[in-house]
């Protein structure tokens, strides 16, 4: 018990020493400054359940999910994302803010 403090405190000692030595993200990335650290779920339009499309997409409530998941299966797989404008309430603003999370795929 004692070695796992001491090696717990030289480990603890390490981050906070390289810490101060390390690179802001803008530094070590391309990203741009208002990258968010936030996680991102993706979520495959012609797969997903409507269950994961109102948790995963801002905007989306379940309602629309139901609605997405119905037109998909009345009418077949998304060719596109620009598809789901024809869902009643997903309109440009909606679709451009949940973009970079969509995937259009059959596998």
């Amino acid at each position: 018990m004692i070695e796992l403090k001491k090696v717990f405190g030289l480990v603890l000692a390490s981050l906070v020493m390289f810490g101060a030595m390390s690179l802001s993200a803008e530094e070590l990335t391309d990203f741009p400054a208002d990258y968010s650290d936030e996680l991102v779920i993706m979520v495959n339009i012609n797969l997903d359940d409507a269950e994961k499309m109102a948790v995963a997409l801002a905007g989306i409530g379940p309602a629309r999910a139901a609605a997405i998941v119905a037109h998909r299966e009345e009418f077949g797989p998304f060719a596109s994302v620009e598809d789901l404008l024809a869902i009643s309430g997903i309109g440009p603003r909606t679709l451009e803010a949940i973009r970079h999370q969509l995937v259009v795929g059959d596998s």
